[in-house]
């Protein structure tokens, strides 16, 4: 057995045990999932100019959590102008610190066929902004804003983005409410994985270098947004057990048993933020129909060659169109 071999067989064998138990966590999600579901999205659709030809570009946005405004690009393919043929939909988030950007930054899944709903983070670069109300002090970014109380926290408003972004894209026009996938990579990987595991409407998942991964190991080692948490508990170390108890609630690890689609995943085995074991350790959680691409020399990043692997894996899954 030669190195490679020897350390792929350490990541498959990396199963940490879940730090809650799966009643009080599904209990948790779904009393908060059912009482969201009463709240209006009140969507808006707006044409926008593009100079691309192929492609139709309209500017959305719908109400989310804390009376948040968020703000996403709705993308067709320009075959279909009056938009009646319903398509496929992947919805994307970008990395930590991102945006949704240009739309032709999503041209290969138009190319598909596919509609796409490319949504911003709150509070993050892009248009929209964070109404989560604030009651303590946090670190540089935004991910340790309402740490302390996971109601509150940054990361519950970012779950409900995620599944109200999901219910948007399900009522756009072209779009086939069977058939959403949800992808991104880093942050937008750990997006889609916690998509998969709240949302009932999420049909496939792609997962590049995703966190939210084992976040008890990511905040004691990873070397970038998770940094945050750990400069905070520097600063406040008799909050320690509080923080790590309300991380749980948005660990993979954890909500692993709620995912039931087709999953792909990638890792990069000399990745310092999203370190293998972090992503392994929920990838070998989930027991439904998955694969792990691994790249052993690659750090965080996402290769041309693991992007062909995403439009061939929501072709096998997604349809053509």
């Amino acid at each position: 057995m030669n190195a490679i071999e020897q350390r792929k067989q350490e990541l498959e064998h990396c199963r940490p045990e879940p730090t809650l138990d799966p009643e009080t966590i599904d209990e948790f999600w779904n009393d908060l999932l059912a009482e969201d579901e009463e709240q209006p999205l009140d969507i808006t659709i707006i044409p926008e100019a593009t100079p691309y030809p192929g492609m139709k570009v309209s500017k959305v946005s719908y109400m989310s959590y804390g009376e948040t405004t968020i703000h996403a690009w709705y993308l067709q393919p320009a075959v279909d102008p009056d938009g009646s043929a319903e398509r496929p939909c992947i919805v994307t988030f970008p990395g930590y610190t991102g945006d949704r950007g240009y739309p032709e930054r999503y041209a290969q899944f138009v190319l598909l066929g596919y509609a796409v709903l490319a949504v911003d983070v709150r509070g993050q670069l892009g248009e929209t902004g964070n109404l989560l109300p604030q009651e303590h002090g946090i670190v540089r970014g935004w991910i340790t804003q309402g740490l302390l109380e996971k109601e509150q926290s940054y990361y519950l408003a970012l779950a409900i983005d995620t599944v109200r972004a999901i219910e948007t894209a399900a009522q756009l026009p072209g779009v086939d409410p069977a058939r959403i996938a949800i992808t991104g990579a880093s942050q937008g990987g750990g997006i889609a994985l916690l998509a998969a595991a709240l949302s009932r409407r999420v049909a496939v998942v792609a997962a590049d270098i995703p966190n939210l991964c084992r976040l008890d190991f990511g905040v004691l080692n990873s070397t970038s947004s998770l940094t945050e948490i750990a400069d905070y508990l520097k600063r406040y170390p008799e909050h320690l057990e509080r923080v790590l108890q309300n991380l749980a609630y948005f660990d993979i690890v954890n909500l692993a048993h709620r995912i039931t689609v087709p999953v792909l995943m990638s890792v990069g085995w000399k990745d310092t933020v999203c370190m293998p074991e972090t992503v392994y350790a929920a990838y070998n959680r989930i027991e439904s129909p998955k694969e792990m691409k691994d790249y052993p020399f690659s750090g965080h990043e996402v290769s041309e060659f693991q992007r062909r692997q995403t439009a061939l894996f929501f072709q096998e899954h997604l349809g053509s169109n």
